[in-house]
């Protein structure tokens, strides 16, 4: 019987979640509100239809924080946004440049474009809190 309790028990061992708390540094104003996309594979980097998993808060001027709950062990990197608008989009101009100031984890932005994955990339094995600063 302990043969068998210890057996299904095991998924709850290893499916640990953690918490991720991302602190957004540099919001300019209260209005709208800050996006977090977290990506788990370089394939899906930046792509608004692939990623693993999202959450926003109310904008707060100066910093913004963001809970994302229940994430597995990983390796991640965030895409983070002042979605300004409220419209659920980070609004470009006509060539695809961001008009919403936007950062990433541990990564910045080129001059010709994003970080990859590999540069935003960080790995979570515990509760961990991080800071990122949008532009």
């Amino acid at each position: 019987m302990k043969l068998l309790s210890l057996f299904l028990l095991l998924p709850l061992f290893t499916m640990a979640q953690f918490d991720l708390t991302v602190t957004v540094k540099n919001v300019k104003s209260n209005e709208g509100k800050v996006s977090v996309a977290v990506y788990d594979t370089k394939e899906n980097f930046l792509k608004f239809d692939k990623v693993f998993k999202a959450e926003s808060a109310p904008s707060q001027k100066g910093s913004t924080k963001v809970v994302l709950e229940d994430l597995p062990k990983g390796t991640y990197a965030l895409a983070v946004f002042h979605d300004e608008n409220g419209n659920d989009e980070l609004d470009t101009n006509a060539l695809g440049i961001p008009k919403e100031p936007l950062g990433f984890s541990k990564g910045k932005m080129k001059t010709f474009g994003p970080p990859s994955f590999e540069e935003c990339s960080f790995e979570l094995t515990s509760d961990q809190s991080i800071s990122v600063p949008i532009k």
